[in-house]
């Protein structure tokens, strides 16, 4: 495949994610007047982490709805939440992390600053892809249902002490536009902006470090990814065994023996750079899927 055609093909998916992020943060003068939007809009999850602090967030962040679902004093199930995700899920699958997330895409140009870039070692890499998981069992689930207070309501943990997308999205332009938070600021957001200072330095040397460790959500679709909608595909008699898949793919995957990993993002780039045309994308449904190539 030509370097032209792979230029193209990951232009698109910049485009794609350039747009995505305006569409879910949408609210510009949010920015400028550093007030958050309170909209009928906000009641409506969208489908990736967009903080609902954030000033332009149009939506709200299905990670943050289901914590407050949780840990909200009437102890209702989140029938709405649960099943927009697991809608999310069966149809996309983590193409959602590979396209539509702009924390994703903040990762992505952070990769491409002029810095050595770290291949994790296996033995590190395998058993902390697991802490994503962990994250969303254990902050995101058990601690905002059964990790009761005086009030009865439960914080919403990973908002309140992990999540590095709400910091940049939320915290940091609040903090800008409006100088009492600043005097407010305390240990907290010292905390929070160290954790997203950590999490952009290891974006520099690996790539995408927040979707392959910690990301809760991406934990979440990535239950579906060997059956959504949408679905990679390899011509086995078509592939040379060359490798580039592999050395290109942002979440390691070993493409030649599971594309469908839960871990692949669907981002596109493995099916850019193979020469022989043999990786396809789109979804299950669609006639001309595993002969076209294209991707929707």
């Amino acid at each position: 495949m030509s370097g032209m055609h792979r230029d193209r093909v990951i232009s698109r998916q910049r485009l794609i994610q350039l747009l995505a992020a305006a569409l879910f943060n949408g609210y510009a003068a949010g920015f400028q007047k550093g007030r958050i939007f309170t909209g009928g809009s906000k009641a409506v999850c969208v489908p990736v982490l967009n903080c609902y602090s954030c000033p332009g967030a149009l939506g709200a962040c299905p990670i943050g709805s289901l914590q407050a679902a949780l840990g909200g004093a009437g102890g209702h199930f989140p029938f709405y939440v649960l099943g927009l995700l697991m809608l999310f899920g069966v149809v996309l699958g983590r193409v959602v992390c590979g396209l539509l997330c702009p924390f994703g895409l903040v990762q992505d140009l952070l990769h491409k600053l002029p810095a050595p870039k770290w291949d994790v070692p296996e033995r590190l890499d395998r058993p902390a892809r697991s802490l994503k998981y962990a994250v969303l069992v254990v902050l995101v689930v058990l601690l905002p249902a059964f990790a009761v207070t005086e009030t009865g309501v439960t914080p919403p943990y990973f908002c309140k002490y992990v999540c590095p997308a709400g910091t940049l999205g939320g915290g940091i332009p609040l903090l800008l536009a409006n100088p009492a938070l600043r005097q407010l600021a305390g240990a907290l957001f010292s905390w929070k902006a160290l954790v997203l200072a950590a999490v952009a330095a290891a974006s520099v040397l690996i790539h995408r470090p927040f979707c392959r460790y910690l990301c809760p959500l991406g934990a979440f679709y990535s239950l579906f990814n060997r059956f959504s909608f949408y679905q990679m595909h390899l011509d086995k008699a078509a592939c040379t065994g060359c490798g580039r898949c592999e050395r290109s793919c942002p979440m390691a995957v070993e493409v030649t023996k599971n594309i469908n990993s839960p871990e692949c993002i669907r981002c596109g780039k493995c099916r850019s750079v193979c020469p022989a045309g043999a990786i396809s994308a789109g979804f299950a449904g669609n006639r001309n899927f595993h002969k076209s190539g294209k991707s929707i």
